[in-house]
């Protein structure tokens, strides 16, 4: 509510919410004022899509200009019918920023979109392609994922891929994207079509929302003839293009700018334009295929990510040992490094990490530097954790690390087998070279 003196102001001139209205040199939409806010403040939707709150002080000029019959945060009512001369595409949503609206009582954002409803922040993909299929397995925001909903989204793409559909788009949430394409770059098995796994920076009510473009970049990526997973997403913070980055040589790099997620110790495949223009920049890809699409979702939840950092405590180690952990990622230092040779041996993780391989547990040293490599030969202690038994995920992120090695011991109980079946590069997660151009791309 706004204050007594600011609603009868509104009264007399019969102005509610919705309305379009003039205070002093202000013209918007009157929004409602949010639970947090000082209540002689006005807030109005600015025609750029930003809001602005206008202190409220006697003698100030206040006109309604127009009702507007709407509800506000709603997304256009464009009414959806696509052309089914078009090439057909299908999207799967999940939930995150870019299906979600803003709470204007409490200022914060809310998932609150129904599936069909993202797409009338595009209406420009009737223009060419044909969405035959809208699902919707869950709605939730990407940091509460597991590998259940990986599992899940695997085999629902899958089904499409194997349809008529040229492609899939699975809108998500920016949080844990990462997580989710390169669980789906190691799940998609024999995979066939294009796959973009696509989200939003910005809420669909602000002007900056970045979804619409990153939407029409996908839709066209979707009947390109490359068949690869991948974030396809602004490839700067204007509204220029996108890049298609390999899902498991991609992270979210920045909070909250919308060309966050870069390419890691790799080119991204190209950039793409939301008009369908398509520069190659690796052309090592997949290409469309008829093959047909594997869900392989068999994963070992019982792996977990410990970072390392000076003084870290070892028992870490032990702690997920009697957990019955059967894998542990170790986001480790430059090349490798855990704390070995400390001057307190009760600090040195030599022996945690025998006793965890000694009982079954496979170690994996992935470099929390993100950019270059892992090398098990350079210093003394590598070489001692490289005989102890520790695999070296060379430029694997520690992100992707970790969930290929869940996906590889749900495959084998067998050490050595996890072993090999780690160091397999299926989906191009690790570099064959690592170029000065990719860093920091």
């Amino acid at each position: 509510m706004y204050s007594k003196d600011v609603e009868q102001i509104l009264k007399s001139k019969k102005i509610t919410v919705g309305d379009r209205i003039k205070i002093d040199d202000y013209e918007g939409l009157l929004m409602p004022r949010p639970d947090v806010d000082d209540t002689n403040n006005i807030v109005l939707k600015l025609d750029s899509g930003y809001n602005v709150g206008i202190k409220f002080a006697k003698g100030a000029k206040l006109e309604k200009l127009e009702h507007i019959a709407v509800k506000i945060g709603a997304a256009p009512q464009v009414q959806l019918s696509f052309d089914k001369s078009k090439p057909p595409i299908s999207l799967i949503a999940t939930g995150g920023t870019i299906s979600s609206r803003v709470d204007y009582k409490t200022g914060g954002v809310f998932m609150l979109m129904e599936p069909d409803e993202i797409l009338r922040t595009t209406p420009e993909l009737r223009d060419f392609v044909n969405i035959k299929s809208i699902k919707s397995p869950f709605r939730i925001a990407s940091e509460d994922m597991t590998a259940q909903e990986w599992q899940e989204l695997a085999k629902e793409a899958a089904k499409e891929l194997n349809s008529d559909s040229r492609g899939v788009i699975i809108t998500h949430g920016t949080d844990t994207l990462h997580y989710t394409s390169a669980a789906l770059s190691f799940m998609l098995q024999n995979l066939n079509k294009p796959v973009a796994v696509v989200g939003a920076q910005r809420s669909p009510d602000r002007g900056s929302f970045d979804g619409a473009m990153n939407l029409a970049c996908a839709a066209q990526y979707c009947i390109s003839d490359i068949a690869e997973v991948a974030i396809v997403m602004h490839g700067t913070t204007n509204d220029d293009y996108c890049l298609i980055n390999r899902g498991a040589k991609v992270r979210k790099m920045h909070t909250s700018r919308r060309d966050a997620f870069r390419p890691i110790n790799a080119l991204p495949i190209g950039k793409i334009w939301p008009d369908g223009k398509l520069d190659v920049i690796d052309g090592n890809y997949r290409a469309r295929n008829e093959n047909k699409v594997v869900a392989d979702t068999k994963f070992e939840e019982k792996v977990a990510q410990v970072a390392v950092y000076p003084g870290a405590d070892p028992s870490i180690i032990d702690f997920y040992v009697k957990r019955g952990f059967r894998g542990i990622v170790m986001q480790t230092t430059a090349l490798g490094h855990v704390p070995w040779a400390t001057i307190d041996a009760k600090k040195s993780w030599k022996t945690a990490i025998k006793n965890a391989i000694k009982s079954g547990v496979v170690l994996v040293s992935a470099s929390q530097t993100l950019y270059g490599s892992t090398h098990p030969h350079v210093y003394r202690t590598l070489i001692e954790m490289g005989d102890a038994g520790v695999i070296f995920a060379a430029d694997m992120l520690p992100e992707v690390a970790y969930v290929k090695l869940g996906w590889v011991l749900g495959h084998t109980k067998d050490v050595k087998k996890a072993k090999e079946m780690f160091l397999t590069n299926y989906a191009g997660e690790i570099s064959e070279r690592i170029v000065d151009e990719t860093f920091l791309y």
